[in-house]
């Protein structure tokens, strides 16, 4: 279906309006192929090196789906029992207690869990677990007890304390790193070994990986920090390249074009061009809510240099599945409700939109996420794909 999309100029003016970002790819694809593709902008503010359709980017947290994948093949095949406790695939989860605050000298108070995390606790970010830039209280061990963050892709940044017990609470965390541990426990594989031959091999993505290498650094975009002021600045950012854990929930460098390969597979229930990633069932069962009466709120920026308080949709109802946002009503870019969807902390969004057969990818590197320049950038783009997609149907 050729649309009359003009995502081109929505680039542009994104890259071109103030506050303005450095830099933007974007994709749209059916369940075939790519029907758009774009890029504008610089790679980096201090350089002069466009931005091209083949840069790459720190994945963030879009690599938590990838994450989901490889555990739902592992329990097609009977390995991974969902309810069964994690730390019968990952030993270390099981010495994490719960924390109830902080005694009158500063010390952690801890208690043991009510029950074991699950790997459904995992894919669902039910575990109890956080982030630093979103609650408060691992802020307050990163600042106070050296609790190191989960971008220095160490073990120690994962051994942190709960902060509910498992299943009572909905909270966005370090879940899918765990997860990640449960998937290198049953393989007895690092986890890019794992996602290379059972995920980006028949999806032929040929670009992502946990361990930057030279020709993806050499077409990297680089990441800026927006100032109180909206002023972009170049940092110094990069994760590990030789990292001690392969992050499941955030670990990825990649193309945007890679990412829509792995997009059309969940478009495609589950094959991919080079054989099956999932079966069709595992696919009907995973987008679905899976949180039950449970709803999404908003994140709260507690790092103001990481991420501004942050949510899609608000006011409206929001769900999650294995490993997705799900819109529980028709969104008001034109997304259909029981879409899929998320982010990664660099602004970085994409959707899955299952009913229609399109997916879209938006791709920057800036921080603070839910950066406003940005995320308006993308919901623009999302909104004249379906408005361009209801005008074809009503052609």
């Amino acid at each position: 279906m050729t649309l009359p999309f003009n995502a081109d100029t929505i680039l542009l003016d994104t890259v071109s309006t103030e506050p303005g970002v450095p830099g933007v790819v974007a994709m749209v694809t059916d369940r075939d192929s790519n029907i758009y593709e774009g890029a504008a902008g610089l790679r980096s503010t201090d350089g002069d090196a466009a931005m091209t359709t083949d840069s790459a980017f720190a994945l963030f947290s879009t690599t938590k789906a990838i994450t989901a994948t490889a555990a739902l093949q592992l329990v097609e095949e009977g390995k991974l029992d969902l309810d069964a406790p994690a730390g019968t695939y990952a030993s270390d989860i099981g010495k994490l207690q719960v924390i109830e605050g902080f005694d009158t000298a500063g010390e952690p108070i801890l208690r043991a869990p009510k029950r074991a995390v699950t790997t459904r606790d995992l894919l669902l970010h039910t575990a109890g677990f956080g982030y630093d830039f979103f609650n408060e209280t691992y802020k307050r061990l990163a600042d106070e007890k050296g609790q190191p963050s989960v971008i220095t892709a160490s073990k120690a940044a994962l051994m942190t304390p709960l902060l509910f017990d498992p299943g009572e609470e909905w909270m966005y965390g370090a879940n899918m790193d765990w997860a990640g541990q449960v998937v290198e426990g049953i393989t007895g594989k690092r986890l890019g070994e794992v996602f290379q031959t059972r995920i980006f091999d028949p999806l032929g993505i040929e670009d992502m990986t946990f361990e930057l290498n030279g020709g993806l650094r050499s077409r990297l975009a680089g990441m800026h920090a927006r100032g109180e002021d909206g002023a972009l600045t170049p940092m110094e950012f990069e994760l590990p390249d030789t990292p001690e854990v392969h992050m499941g929930g955030h670990g990825l460098y990649g193309t945007v074009g890679d990412y829509m390969r792995f997009i059309r597979m969940w478009l495609n229930d589950g094959m991919g061009p080079h054989g099956r990633v999932l079966k069709p069932e595992t696919v009907a069962m995973a987008e679905r809510n899976h949180l039950g009466d449970k709803k999404i709120g908003m994140l709260p920026g507690v790092i103001p240099s990481l991420s501004n308080d942050a949510e899609f949709f608000p006011g409206q109802s929001k769900s999650w599945s294995f490993s997705f946002m799900v819109n529980d009503e028709d969104a008001p870019t034109g997304r259909p409700a029981g879409s899929l969807g998320w982010a990664g902390l660099a602004n970085l969004f994409y959707w899955i939109d299952r009913k229609n057969g399109y997916g879209g990818f938006w791709a920057t590197q800036i921080l603070p996420f839910a950066d406003a320049a940005s995320f308006s950038g993308y919901m623009n783009f999302e909104s004249a794909f379906y408005a361009s997609l209801k005008a074809a149907k009503a052609a």
